[in-house]
């Protein structure tokens, strides 16, 4: 799996706009994305960290390099103070919970 944490700080009153544009990337069903996360920090609300996992890096790149994504990332720079930091690299770990009372 691959995948970027972005780090964001969004315009004040911006938070549902941010949500919607997370939806549009779920609605739009890009080939090989597996999940997105979204965080709002405690210290400051306008403080997010947007977490996308794909299943491959290829599977990233192309979706990086498409026009859909180009448009959803201008949508996502208008509810932003800041150009987002990205930080791309492999998942190379994954821990879930196990949901039959065994420890991991």
């Amino acid at each position: 799996m691959y995948g970027t944490i972005a780090h964001v700080r969004a315009r004040p009153g911006m938070e549902a706009r941010l949500k919607e544009e997370i939806r549009r990337f779920e609605e739009a069903r890009t080939p090989g994305a597996i999940a997105a996360y979204v965080y709002r920090m405690d210290v400051d609300s306008n403080d997010y960290y947007i977490a996308v996992i794909f299943e491959s890096k290829a599977a990233y790149v192309a979706n990086a390099n498409s026009a859909e994504q180009n448009a959803r990332y201008q949508a996502l720079l208008e509810l932003l103070i800041s150009e987002p930091a990205w930080h791309d690299g492999e998942i190379v770990a994954v821990a879930l919970p196990r949901h039959d009372g065994l420890p991991l």
